[in-house]
C-alpha cells in the first residue's frame, strides 16, 4: 500500500491530457461502450457546473467521481468508478465522501444517483452514505437494464 490522495482536476491543469487520458481507460474497462463517456470525457469536464475527482496512488490513477451542479437544489453524481485492482481499499467510499462534501459546500439541497440494482457492491455503498432509493426507472441504461434512482439530502442547519 503506497501512498493515495484525492485530487481535484483543474481545467487549467498542466496534467489535464495524462489524467483525462487515465480516466479514459478506466471508463473503457469499466462501462459498457453506450454507458460511457469515454467518447466525450474532455467536453464534458469543461462544462460549467461539473467536477471531477480522482484517487492518485503511486503515481496512477485509481478512481474518479463524476459530478454536477445545474443549480443549488440538485447536483448528480454521474460517474464513480475504481480500478478492479483498487477495488475493496476504501477508495469508492472516499471519492464519493469527498464528492458529497463539494456539493455540501454549495450549498446543494439534494444530491442524486443512478445504479443498477445488480451492483451490490455500489448499492451498499450508496446505503451506507445516507442514500435512499426514490424510484425504479426502467430502461435507464437499456431495454432490459434498470436503475435506481437514489437521493441523499443535506442536513438542516
Amino acid at each position: 500500500m503506497g501512498s493515495e490522495v484525492i485530487v481535484e482536476l483543474q481545467r487549467n491543469a498542466t496534467d489535464w491530457a495524462n489524467v483525462v487520458g487515465e480516466i479514459v481507460k478506466i471508463e473503457r474497462k469499466i462501462f459498457p461502450k453506450h454507458e460511457s463517456l469515454a467518447r466525450s470525457f474532455d467536453e464534458e469536464l469543461r462544462k460549467k457546473n461539473s467536477g471531477l475527482l480522482y484517487i492518485e496512488q503511486n503515481g496512477e490513477v485509481a478512481g474518479y467521481v463524476m459530478y454536477s451542479w445545474p443549480s443549488s437544489l440538485c447536483a448528480s453524481i454521474t460517474k464513480l468508478a475504481v480500478k478492479e485492482n483498487h477495488r475493496r481499499q476504501g477508495h469508492g467510499e472516499a471519492l464519493l465522501t469527498a464528492a458529497i462534501e463539494k456539493c455540501k459546500k454549495r450549498r446543494v439541497q439534494r444530491i442524486l444517483l443512478h445504479v443498477d440494482p445488480s451492483r451490490t457492491a455500489a448499492m451498499t455503498l450508496y446505503k451506507k452514505l445516507g442514500f435512499q432509493v426514490d424510484s425504479l426507472v426502467e430502461g435507464y441504461y437499456s431495454a432490459d437494464r434498470n436503475a435506481y434512482r437514489m437521493y441523499l439530502d443535506s442536513e438542516s442547519d
